[in-house]
């Protein structure tokens, strides 16, 4: 197994006050692996997976549990790409960071306009030289994605990479990071709030919500018979292309709590439409049923 995680909690105290994002979160991600995390933002999502690299905020936060990766690198691809690259730094010295030690200048300018030309950039050398105000966001994608891959990695993480983008661009992102999995080997951990993306792209699937993973699986079996009421709301939630133009879009009602004034009991409870008095007074424990794991009374 490449990455195991297993009972990871991630606590901030302030003030003698203690808030816990994340807890109890186990899952794995085998090598050549394809996993993703989804859920609302709020989740903990991110947190999660900046906590594999101690990487802010959760340098400063009390972890606990087991982290266990059996690679060389992780890299990733954040949400933004404007807001993670750095503003005054051309794409190629940015890339050039990434790539191992030791290279001459040229060697790695070379190595750089190879990377954007691998993430089908049209016109890579161009490319090479920009600033990123002078990309578009698919372009800075690209380049965060390039520079992801400077790095060799064992494990690429991709945060909500195609959120910022039009949907062909995001189509278009996505199937780049498949080819280039496919290519290279990489595991990929997919972070998203869209069940739609996960189908046909990655082999499991890990819901989380409240800081807790409610349902995981196989893909194909947690969509084809989601068991958590909370990964039936995200579903039914991905509008369908074939619904008339004016049907209403569903939701979920209400919003993910803040971890500090998450519930007793089941902290989905509020927003469940099955909630009972049981629900409400005590965390159900994890039920397998196959290959499934899912913490749901109902």
């Amino acid at each position: 197994m490449l990455l195991e995680v297993k009972n990871l909690r991630i606590a901030f105290r302030r003030g003698g006050h203690e808030t816990v994002p994340v807890r109890d979160v186990s899952f794995s991600v085998p090598e050549h692996g394809r996993v993703a995390l989804v859920g609302e933002s709020g989740c903990g999502k991110s947190l999660t997976a900046l906590s594999l690299a101690h990487l802010p905020p959760t340098d400063s936060a009390y972890i606990s549990g087991t982290e266990t990766f059996t690679g060389r690198r992780i890299s990733y691809v954040f949400q933004n790409p404007s807001d993670s690259l750095n503003p005054v730094m051309r794409i190629s010295a940015q890339i050039r960071e990434a790539l191992p030690k030791g290279m001459s200048k040229s060697a790695a300018e070379e190595r750089a306009v190879e990377l954007l030309a691998r993430t089908g950039l049209p016109d890579p050398r161009r490319a090479a030289h920009a600033y990123p105000c002078e990309l578009s966001g698919g372009q800075q994608q690209r380049a965060m994605i390039a520079m992801a891959l400077a790095a060799a990695p064992d494990l690429l993480v991709a945060d909500e990479p195609t959120t910022a983008l039009d949907v062909t661009t995001q189509k278009q992102v996505l199937e780049l990071i498949d080819s280039l999995a496919a290519e290279t080997g990489m595991a990929v951990l997919l972070i998203t709030h869209n069940l739609g993306l996960v189908a046909g792209r990655m082999d499991e699937v890990n819901v989380m919500y409240a800081g807790q993973i409610v349902e995981s699986g196989p893909v194909l079996e947690v969509l084809a018979n989601p068991r958590h009421p909370y990964t039936r709301g995200l579903l039914a939630a991905v509008p369908a292309l074939d619904a008339p133009r004016d049907a209403p879009l569903a939701d979920i009602p209400g919003t993910v709590p803040p971890p500090d004034q998450w519930p007793d009991g089941c902290a989905f409870a509020p927003r469940c439409a099955f909630a009972d008095d049981r629900c409400r007074a005590e965390n159900p424990p994890a039920i397998v049923t196959g290959a499934v794991r899912h913490a749901c009374f109902h």
